[in-house]
């Protein structure tokens, strides 16, 4: 037999998360960045079908760059490769390194935002002090780092994007726990006779969700600007003719007088997926807010 209590519980959940939905869609930045965000995941996924030339041949024929017109609308660099190609496919690269650096990080982040909320103590203090060494440099200096010492490749990038981005979502995940462990439905879960790992994980993990989708959503940005930033630097990917916005930007250093459509695009890919994430995570902890 349905239990109506919970059948009440939730309908009033799916009424809960359509007024989020709606109050997201009626806010115009976060509508904005919700479509900048779709072109460039739909860039990302079906640029094959999208791209209209080869993102790594050039024309063999024309050794300089071309500006933009109807067959190339963003222009050719120069070795005759079709910019626009190469910025649809470049999506790839920055979009599945950004959603595989942030899981990573999410994971561990969760993981011992957990650990370090519930159990407190000496366990507590110790992963918290590592949190605050990583916090003290600079994300872009880490990552340099670990990217050198394990060679350039998109692994190897994921991996050290993982590793800059877990203390922050440690510390939030720590702070949402402390808040919550001590709640009347977290000490009747420890009166029928729950471990704590059944307690995390089933009563409160749910009640944190809100806030890690926020802060993975505005973090996604800062992840793709530094990767955007390691391959300008060089530490990008091993596959030299693999297009990447960042490695376009450097390639086209030696032409932005002359040719000044080979950074302006790749740039200007970079700014709005950026600004995307950053409106839809804007848009999200508005629609998300419980004060609402």
């Amino acid at each position: 037999m349905t239990d109506p209590i919970n059948l009440h519980i939730g309908a009033e959940d799916d009424r809960i998360r359509f007024r989020s939905l709606r109050r997201l869609l009626r806010n115009p930045a976060a509508t904005v960045g919700l479509i900048l965000v779709g072109i460039a995941i739909a860039c990302a996924i079906f640029a094959p079908l999208i791209a209209p030339y080869d993102p790594i041949k050039g024309d063999l024929k024309t050794l300089y760059v071309k500006p933009p017109s109807v067959e190339h609308p963003f222009g050719t660099d120069d070795i005759g490769r079709d910019i626009l190609s190469r910025v649809i496919y470049g999506a790839q690269i920055s979009i599945k390194i950004a959603l595989s650096a942030q899981a990573g990080g999410l994971l561990i982040g969760v993981l011992l935002g957990l650990i370090t909320g519930y159990y407190g103590g000496l366990v507590d203090t110790l992963i918290m002090r590592v949190v605050d060494i990583v916090m003290a440099f600079p994300l872009l200096i880490i990552a340099i780092a670990l990217v050198g010492a394990l060679g350039s490749s998109e692994f190897n990038i994921i991996i050290a994007l993982a590793l800059v981005t877990w203390p922050v979502i440690t510390r939030l995940v720590r702070s949402q726990v402390l808040a919550l462990k001590d709640s009347d439905f977290v000490t009747a879960a420890r009166g029928v006779g729950g471990n704590a790992w059944t307690i995390m994980i089933r009563h409160i993990l749910p009640n944190i969700v809100a806030p890690l989708v926020i802060y993975t959503t505005l973090g996604l940005g800062s992840v793709i600007l530094a990767e955007a930033s390691l391959s300008f630097l060089g530490l990008g990917s091993a596959q030299q003719a693999t297009p990447s916005w960042g490695k376009m930007l450097t390639e086209s250093r030696a032409f932005i007088r002359s040719a000044w459509w080979m950074p302006f695009y790749p740039g200007l890919a970079i700014f709005l997926t950026v600004l995307g994430f950053n409106l839809l995570g804007d848009g999200l902890r508005d629609a998300l807010d419980v004060r609402s």
